[in-house]
């Protein structure tokens, strides 16, 4: 029998993210009604808003994860049970993911609207220790800067992410991705390997 397909968005924010105002109890009432199943909470150099969100999950599942601004750019990481510092080396936060087991996603590589993306120069030397890339990003201003980096990522073979990256209540649901149904880390790259995207763009 083939494994159930599920909607899943990989960069969420709350208001325990500086730059969303999204209170714990909307954000989860707008993920029921967009029918994810799966979704990552990734707030600002923070795990709590993931954490708690988790515990009150009712209808979906929730990944941990935190947007960790590095000295490289902003690096996500998913599947984490402690806090990662901010301002390490890109090279340190990923060992840092990599230690809890997690995996490392890059979000918005190619943004030209965000102060904090990730260098370009540190992304062609760190790609190969990069479980995937955000090949589309709902809140990119720009369309080109999506489709630059799912250029990169095919180029490489890296697996590619999708994320609403919603700041507010109305913005879930504006991107996910459809995979196989994943257990953990582990098997998390291979269904991506096997997704279909939907999506469409905050701005525009």
């Amino acid at each position: 029998m083939s494994p159930r397909r599920i909607k899943l968005d990989m960069h969420t924010h709350s208001e325990y993210s500086p730059d969303s105002r999204t209170p714990l109890a909307e954000q989860a009432k707008a993920i029921r009604a967009a029918g994810l199943d799966v979704v990552c909470a990734t707030d600002h150099n923070t795990i709590e808003g993931a954490l708690r969100l988790r515990e009150m999950a009712d209808g979906f599942r929730v990944i941990v994860g935190e947007e960790v601004s590095s000295r490289d750019g902003e690096i996500i990481g998913l599947f984490l049970e402690k806090l990662i510092p901010r301002d390490l080396s890109g090279e340190e936060t990923i060992a840092r993911i990599r230690d809890q087991g997690g995996i490392i996603s890059i979000p918005h590589p190619f943004s030209r609207n965000r102060m904090y993306h990730f260098r370009r120069d540190a992304l062609d030397r760190l790609w190969p220790q990069v479980d995937c890339i955000e090949i589309f990003n709902a809140r990119e201003a720009f369309s080109a800067d999506n489709r630059r980096a799912a250029t990169y990522a095919n180029e490489r073979d890296i697996p590619g992410a999708v994320g609403s990256d919603s700041h507010r209540a109305s913005e879930i649901g504006r991107a996910w991705i459809e995979v196989d149904e994943f257990s953990g880390p582990d098997d998390h790259a291979v269904a991506l390997r096997g997704s279909n995207t939907a999506s469409r763009r905050a701005f525009g």
